[in-house]
């Protein structure tokens, strides 16, 4: 019978080690503090509150299980339980708005990093999410063209694709840093990033979610003319860094020139006072895109 009991225990914890877990975590004191209001709340202070998480994930982590983080919020979480038909101040109810988090929400997974590198990636990938959501809506509210009936949205992200194809085949060899900033959008001044490094083969590797999130704030700037603009960082095998520059303008991307992406990056953008330039760091007009790829007066 003991055998049997010794069994059952191994089996459970073998089981234990194969089942993934999601933890809602907490980042800022002010949603912390508004889940005080919850008496099934037990947590009292915020920074005790992540010491115990971390420990719990380093826990996990000890025993193989795997374990991914997602970002809880407040107001989501009440707004789920009421439509839900849910106790809000139940640990049930959380645990279910939980699991929910962890098939739609922003999630990182733990690997072992400390809680003061996995909370900005954890809120960087709240900001991705919630861009790339509300990107693609206002593209796909956009409607059809008045004159060729084309779907504006579509049309627009395939234009932005084709654009940063563009960039990336005519960009010296390298380590690459994309950035695309669209500004005057009721949301705040939407910005993406883009890291593209190189293979040993020299083929590039790109992340697929960057990607998509990248091409939907460069489509949604373009099909509404929005100021904006995309810099290009390269990292060469050797040599300096070199860092081009494009405005956009019209249905397209118009190069600066070398003294553009100087003062581009070399000013404050709030204060406008100057900064001063990095060494090692080229600022360089960019290599010419080639022919627009549009068809004339194919201009949206």
């Amino acid at each position: 019978m003991a055998h049997t009991d010794q069994s059952d225990q191994t089996m459970r914890r073998d089981l234990r080690r194969e089942i993934a877990g999601t933890i809602g975590l907490l980042t800022d004191e002010h949603d912390f503090h508004a889940m005080r209001r919850y008496r099934s709340f037990t947590f009292r202070d915020h920074a005790v509150y992540l010491r115990q998480v971390e420990a719990l994930l380093r826990a996990r982590a000890a025993e193989g299980a795997h374990t991914t983080v997602a970002l809880f919020d407040p107001e989501e979480y009440a707004d789920f339980c009421t439509a839900a038909g849910l106790d809000a101040d139940a640990r049930a109810s959380r645990a279910r708005f939980t699991a929910e988090l962890a098939a739609h929400g922003p999630t990182v997974p733990y690997e072992g990093q400390s809680l003061t590198d996995l909370l900005p990636a954890l809120v960087d990938e709240a900001v991705r999410q919630a861009t790339w959501e509300y990107t693609s809506t206002l593209l796909a509210t956009l409607g059809n063209c008045a004159t060729c009936g084309e779907d504006l949205g579509r049309a627009a992200f395939t234009r932005a694709s084709r654009l940063l194809h563009r960039v990336l085949e005519t960009a010296p060899p390298g380590s690459r840093h994309l950035v695309c900033s669209v500004f005057g959008h009721p949301e705040e001044t939407l910005v993406a990033a883009l890291l593209v490094d190189e293979e040993t083969d020299g083929t590039p590797h790109i992340d697929e979610a960057e990607a998509l999130e990248f091409t939907g704030v460069l489509a949604l700037g373009l099909v509404t003319h929005s100021p904006g603009g995309l810099v290009m960082r390269i990292s060469p095998p050797s040599g300096p860094d070199r860092i081009h520059g494009w405005r956009l303008r019209g249905y397209g991307l118009e190069p600066l020139t070398a003294a553009e992406v100087f003062d581009a990056y070399c000013t404050d953008v709030e204060s406008g006072d100057l900064i001063s330039p990095e060494s090692n760091v080229d600022y360089c007009a960019p290599p010419d895109l080639g022919e627009d790829p549009l068809p004339p007066g194919h201009h949206h």
